[in-house]
């Protein structure tokens, strides 16, 4: 089932033939985390969603509150069980009509859940290699940090990562930096800096990219640092993880010949859950 435009309804009668999400990319999402009932960090994703509908000069309605968000979001958790521990996506795009230019400036909305197996974090420190994924670059712009629903880099990129026996790949901008991971924001680890891109260079404004940000910055012995980062400088780094609001921080163990431990990801997901079981 899934919520369409406040009413729960089957997914076949969700008709894309005239979605601008699907036949332009003419839309923007948000992916939550719901445990016990609570989607967590329900004002960054909310405050995040409206700003990137600004950006893309949708219209938001009135009623399109933090508190509607909410609602709409939980009444579809619970209708698919997934209410205690779930993940959800929300997907707002401008409605039918016309061709690059819209004949309206209405919205509508579709929001998906599913059950997720735990629902605090954990650390995964299975085998996890990258590598740089060149074949496309990402733009130093404003719309290349949105969560929109044109992702043919991330796509492309993940199927690359496939056929290359990756578990993910390290996307680059256009002045040959690293920029994010395909699922989500990178950290680096070098001495006793935290470095992640700054968002001026084109990644993702994560939203648990923040919340690293400011876990890291508890921990006296750590400087976190937001700049650039170079392919030359994965290979000197300690240790490289990447964050996402479903799976936390995910720790990556080799980058071609060099190796990487996880200590600090390890103490960054207890601060996490912590932080998190106490909202």
């Amino acid at each position: 089932m899934v919520n369409f435009n406040g009413t729960v309804v089957a997914s076949e009668e969700v008709s894309l033939v005239q979605n601008r999400g699907f036949l332009f990319g003419d839309g923007v999402f948000e992916t939550v985390k719901i445990r016990n009932g609570i989607i967590l960090f329900l004002e960054d994703h909310y405050f995040r969603l409206m700003a990137a509908m600004r950006i893309v000069r949708m219209e938001i309605p009135m009623n399109f509150t933090m508190e509607y968000f909410q609602e709409q979001i939980l009444l579809i958790a619970a209708n698919n069980d997934c209410i205690d521990s779930g993940r959800a996506r929300i997907t707002v795009f401008r409605n039918g009509g016309g061709y690059y230019l819209p004949t309206q400036n209405t919205i509508g909305f579709t929001i998906t859940a599913i059950s997720l197996k735990t629902k605090d974090y954990s650390l995964e420190t299975s085998s996890y290699e990258v590598d740089l994924y060149k074949d496309f670059y990402v733009s130093k712009q404003l719309l290349s940090t949105l969560k929109t629903t044109n992702k043919m880099i991330h796509i492309t990129g993940s199927i690359f990562a496939q056929e290359n026996d990756f578990q993910n790949c390290l996307l680059v901008n256009d002045e040959k930096n690293i920029v994010e991971a395909l699922q989500g924001n990178i950290f680096m680890l070098f001495e006793n800096k935290l470095i992640t891109p700054p968002i001026i260079d084109g990644c993702l404004n994560g939203i648990m990219r923040k919340k690293i940000i400011a876990l890291g910055k508890t921990i006296e012995s750590i400087e976190v640092l937001e700049q650039s980062i170079s392919p030359f400088d994965l290979q000197k780094s300690d240790e490289l993880f990447i964050t996402n609001v479903i799976a936390g921080i995910q720790p990556i163990t080799k980058y071609r010949k060099k190796e990487y431990r996880y200590d600090l990801a390890k103490v960054l997901v207890a601060k996490l859950n912590e932080s998190v079981q106490n909202n």
